[in-house]
């Protein structure tokens, strides 16, 4: 083990919230989150349209119940969510011919032409806030906030098998 696996870098007697990692960390989503959300809106795309578009675009979804899964949503919220972009024209669904309990989701030719322009504004806002960066900083930065998260989900889930 590693000296810095070992360190506690906080102390519950001198705890302040704004030199907390959490709390940074929830600052920057909800600032990066709202200057999103505006440049999406330029575009006529809310929060709950143009992440579902890019998984589409991405392959990482092909069902709706698999949209569910990946944006931790319930089915009622996803279909009533694949209703306003299908009003929109930007995705279309289908029954499985396999199984007609699934329903297939896909984008529309407009639907992959927005779809292609989500990747644009999310690299323009991400660029924007790492203004100052060296390139070798920000790949730090990067592998150490995967660090985090690494550290973060194994500490859930030794967490939840210890609860289990």
């Amino acid at each position: 083990m590693n000296d810095s696996a070992q360190t506690a870098f906080y102390d519950g007697n001198d705890y302040k919230l704004d030199d907390s990692i959490g709390y940074l960390m929830r600052q920057i989503v909800a600032t990066i989150s709202l200057i999103t959300d505006e440049r999406m809106a330029e575009h006529g795309l809310t929060d709950a349209q143009w992440k579902p578009l890019l998984m589409i675009q991405q392959g990482q979804c092909k069902t709706a119940a698999e949209l569910s899964r990946m944006a931790c949503s319930d089915a009622g919220a996803v279909t009533r969510m694949l209703d306003r972009v299908e009003a929109k024209g930007l995705v279309q669904r289908t029954r499985s011919s396999e199984d007609r309990r699934v329903i297939n989701i896909g984008l529309t030719e407009e639907g992959s032409r927005t779809a292609a322009m989500v990747p644009h504004v999310l690299a323009d806002v991400l660029n924007s806030v790492l203004t100052g960066f060296s390139e070798a900083e920000a790949r730090q930065l990067k592998g150490m906030l995967q660090r985090v998260l690494a550290n973060a989900r194994q500490l859930r889930d030794g967490d939840a098998a210890s609860q289990g």
